[in-house]
């Protein structure tokens, strides 16, 4: 055996236990729920074939939380891009009291989505919570936060929570880019702006992919701002796919379905992946 055959056969002894993680605790259980799917009863035992992929056609609740989980998903990924790297832009200066900022914007990352939401719920309680109470003591008008614009605020609460997050990796992101670009560029008279449209956007191009594609699962998957924050209302308006599926499943007990709805869920995330890899791969430049 040659030397190049046993490093080969020695690493993917060293894989083997990653192998078998990631066979029982995500391909297994995709694989069941793939199984499900074709199923339908309380206890998903009854052969139905394709119908459950066929319900989904004329399922109007479905096709409703679809569509208010890609507002959500949109809004989430353009409001962290666009945040996130603003306020990278600023940390990155040298400015007193900027490792401070850094940890209190990641702080909201580091906890817990249920302490997340069940703090914000308390916030936004429209008689009890305190931010109608400091309107009121403005001389403001308060709001119905989670009756009025219940989608925008979920989107809002879900920003506050990850924008620290997607900040230190456009941190890191500006950090790798040398110095010398922006160097050679001032001398040759270009303004703040210049350089950043045609220096630092460019090469920030692969941070860019990276923040977007996870922000558009995150987007795809949430499920606790609604179960927590809002219980999906008020009329659905904050149904998000995933609880609409935690429905289905738990109130509905109609298992078969929801792994049917699961399985098109992990489809349209990999349509969407592969679409954002394809664009961002094409957006890369190299100085």
């Amino acid at each position: 055996m040659t030397m190049s055959r046993r490093y080969a056969l020695t690493a993917y002894l060293f894989l083997i236990p990653a192998f078998i993680f990631f066979g029982l605790m995500y391909y297994g259980p995709i694989i069941n729920i793939l199984g499900n799917s074709f199923h339908t009863g309380p206890q998903a035992d009854q052969f139905a074939g394709l119908e459950n992929f066929v319900r989904v056609i004329s399922d109007r609740a479905v096709h409703n939380s679809f569509v208010v989980t890609l507002i959500f998903g949109a809004g989430t990924t353009l409001g962290a891009l666009v945040i996130g790297l603003a306020l990278a832009l600023l940390v990155d200066k040298p400015l007193r009291g900027r490792v401070v900022f850094r940890a209190a914007l990641l702080v909201p990352y580091l906890t817990s989505v249920a302490i997340v939401g069940l703090l914000w719920r308390n916030i936004l309680d429209p008689q009890l919570g305190i931010l109608n109470r400091l309107l009121d003591s403005l001389g403001m008008p308060t709001q119905m936060w989670l009756t009025t614009h219940p989608l925008a605020t979920i989107i809002g609460v879900t920003l506050w929570m990850n924008v620290g997050y997607t900040m230190v990796l456009f941190l890191a992101g500006l950090q790798g880019i040398p110095d010398m670009y922006h160097e050679a560029a001032t001398i040759d008279g270009a303004s703040s702006w210049q350089r950043f449209w045609k220096i630092t956007l460019p090469l920030l191009a692969p941070t860019t992919l990276f923040v977007s594609v996870m922000s558009v699962i995150s987007g795809l998957q949430a499920f606790a701002q609604a179960y927590i924050i809002t219980g999906g209302g008020p009329a659905n308006e904050t149904d998000l796919y995933i609880f609409h599926v935690f429905n289905v499943a738990f109130t509905s007990r109609d298992f078969g379905y929801a792994s049917a709805l699961s399985f098109l869920l992990l489809l349209v995330i990999i349509a969407f992946t592969v679409l954002q890899l394809r664009a961002g791969r094409r957006g890369e430049v190299q100085y």
